[in-house]
């Protein structure tokens, strides 16, 4: 049965009319409907989504071909069968110019009739069945596109993780490839030194000229806080954002943490101007971006660790020299400053190795220059330890 589908029959002849839709279509399960001229069909068409019109070229006043070419005119995307008489090949070959699917001659058949109903609506069937393939396939590459996009810009962001060493370069460069791979009109990023410390913005994008004074300053923006607090990824938009002042930048915005050790220790902030919500797929890769952006904290609070270490030796190490050692400390001054000078060496050691940790070709380098530092440390403190076996000898 084809409840579904409606035939649209465009024919003056009452004879005609019961043929084809009575003893046929309906008969065969279609719903058929009849008028008698072009003028009502065109009306109907309008109206109602036919699958299927069968139309007579021989219409007085307003002809069957007329009737085709309004159709095209009006951008009508239906199946035409043409009905005519013996000796009418001009007209069918001029029907098919102008769209016609199918014809049938007079005397009609039922048989016909059904068998070009059918064949005309299996073709459109498939038809649209390949448009829908086709569109599917486009819709899939470019989401296999924007996929492969992403992965780019996260990529581009681990590499300039382990080989920027400008931390605000960095802090840019993250900002940035958060943007990107959701879209953003705007953002900020915004980190602090410890957990009870207020957060610093130290990188943004299409922030208004009084937001970008802040930069390296110290900035609430209300919402962050929040996300702060939660240490979740936050998708905010319509009258819950408007509820806090930053809702003059835009109308939806992301919100994820940057956490050390469970710690929030930094925020990603995205806006968008449009009503335009973020997704659960961005929402991941922003949190993607958040942990590269981890990374480089850590790594720089490491750095910085290691340098104030190294800085404290080389201090004990040029005081110990201008000094009389210590005649009760055992082994004098080696005695004394070994142990430090073995955990530092030690210490500089794990961090080179730590399998966690991302670091950049320059750190890399920077740890290569403080091995041979205490290097150079033991080899002073040996001399100092012969120096002060003469004296006492």
């Amino acid at each position: 049965m084809k409840q579904t589908e409606h035939v649209l029959l465009v024919e003056s002849d009452p004879f005609v009319c019961d043929l084809i839709a009575k003893q046929t279509l309906k008969a065969a399960g279609y719903s058929v409907e009849v008028v008698e001229d072009a003028a009502a069909a065109l009306a109907r068409v309008a109206q109602h989504r036919f699958s299927l019109v069968i139309v007579n070229l021989n219409l007085p006043g307003f002809s069957g071909k007329d009737f085709l070419v309004a159709l095209s005119a009006r951008g009508y995307d239906l199946p035409v069968i043409a009905l005519a008489k013996r000796g009418m090949d001009t007209d069918i070959i001029q029907a098919f110019r102008l769209g016609a699917a199918d014809f049938l001659i007079h005397p009609l058949r039922e048989a016909e009739v059904l068998t070009a109903v059918e064949r005309v609506l299996k073709q459109v069937r498939e038809r649209r069945e390949r448009e829908r393939l086709a569109a599917e396939l486009k819709q899939t590459n470019q989401e296999l596109k924007a996929r492969i996009e992403e992965q780019n810009i996260l990529f581009s962001i681990g590499k300039a993780v382990t080989s920027i060493t400008d931390q605000t370069l960095l802090f840019e460069r993250i900002l940035e490839g958060a943007l990107k791979v959701t879209k953003s009109d705007l953002g900020w990023f915004l980190v602090r030194s410890d957990t009870d410390q207020p957060f610093i913005l130290v990188a943004h994008r299409n922030l208004p000229p009084s937001l970008v004074e802040r930069l390296g300053k110290t900035w609430d923006d209300e919402i962050s806080s929040l996300v702060a607090l939660s240490a979740q990824a936050l998708a905010i938009e319509g009258e819950s954002l408007h509820r806090f002042k930053v809702s003059a930048l835009g109308q939806a915005a992301l919100i994820s943490p940057v956490k050390v050790q469970r710690q929030v220790i930094g925020l990603i902030c995205l806006m968008r101007r449009a009503p335009s919500p973020f997704s659960k797929n961005e929402q991941s890769l922003v949190e993607a971006v958040a942990d590269y952006a981890s990374i480089s904290l850590v790594n720089a609070r490491l750095f910085k660790a290691l340098e104030e270490k190294l800085r404290q030796l080389q201090t004990q190490a040029a005081s110990a020299v201008k000094v009389v050692p210590d005649a009760a400390a055992p082994g004098g001054s080696k005695g004394l400053l070994s142990p430090p000078l073995d955990v530092a060496r030690r210490v500089l050691n794990q961090i080179v190795n730590d399998p966690a940790a991302h670091w950049t070709a320059g750190q890399r380098q920077s740890f290569a220059e403080l091995g041979v530092q205490l290097q150079r440390l033991a080899q002073l403190l040996e001399t100092l330890a012969q120096a002060e076996k003469q004296v006492s000898s």
